[in-house]
């Protein structure tokens, strides 16, 4: 097989990608200082910081989301089950035996079935575990005129959202590990920040080729 490069992530994607990545990498060092694991700008600092950094990835949330609707990019997050068994075998089995791997990206397919699926996990699960909890908690002290104390415990929401904290946590860190999977080491980052993926040749399902990035988002 021969290899191309495609220009597979836009400009709007790099930006959304890297600067969730900042946000959620301070929400996890201000997290774990709120709950006494490690001090260094102290309790308070920590929790405005923390309270800070979530409302701006909100509103990165709230842009992408009108982003991915408008331009169709939505699309690339339905789940699918088919090939997942193969991309499974692959991540435990095939990558360490150096066997070619069992998906090809293209403009309309940047995602595998396992990271369409964990992505699914992460939308629907995960975040409204946190984002509820962390809304809950930051707003405890409305709880009484809205009438959720009676319904709501404190020591509840918190196990919730240390709990969703810690799912988030795992899937950046099997994330960054993923990452490494490439051809080579970087080759995944490297197109994050440039927008232009090495992809093999595959006759049966070729890519979109595109020769400039210069009339893409």
């Amino acid at each position: 097989m021969t290899g191309h490069r495609i220009y597979i992530y836009k400009r709007y994607e790099r930006f959304w990608h890297w600067s969730q990545a900042a946000l959620i990498i301070v929400l996890m060092l201000t997290g774990f200082e709120i709950h006494g694991v490690y001090s260094l700008m102290g309790f308070e600092d920590a929790v405005d910081l923390h309270t800070l950094t979530a409302w701006t990835l909100v509103v990165i949330w709230a842009f992408t989301i009108f982003w991915q609707f408008t331009t169709g990019e939505w699309r690339q997050y339905i789940p699918s089950l088919k090939n997942v068994t193969a991309m499974a075998l692959y991540y435990t089995v095939g990558i360490f035996k150096e066997m070619p791997h069992p998906f090809r990206k293209t403009v309309v397919q940047k995602h595998n079935p396992l990271q369409r699926l964990a992505y699914l996990a992460l939308l629907a699960f995960i975040s409204p575990m946190i984002w509820g909890s962390g809304l809950l908690y930051l707003f405890y002290a409305d709880w009484a005129r809205l009438g959720l104390d009676q319904y709501l415990s404190l020591e509840v929401v918190a196990l919730v959202h240390t709990l969703g904290a810690f799912m988030i946590t795992a899937f950046f860190f099997i994330h960054v590990y993923l990452t490494t999977t490439g051809h080579t080491v970087f080759a995944h980052i490297k197109a994050m920040i440039t927008g232009w993926e090495d992809v093999d040749e595959d006759p049966a399902a070729p890519a979109v080729r595109v020769k400039s990035p210069a009339s893409r988002n």
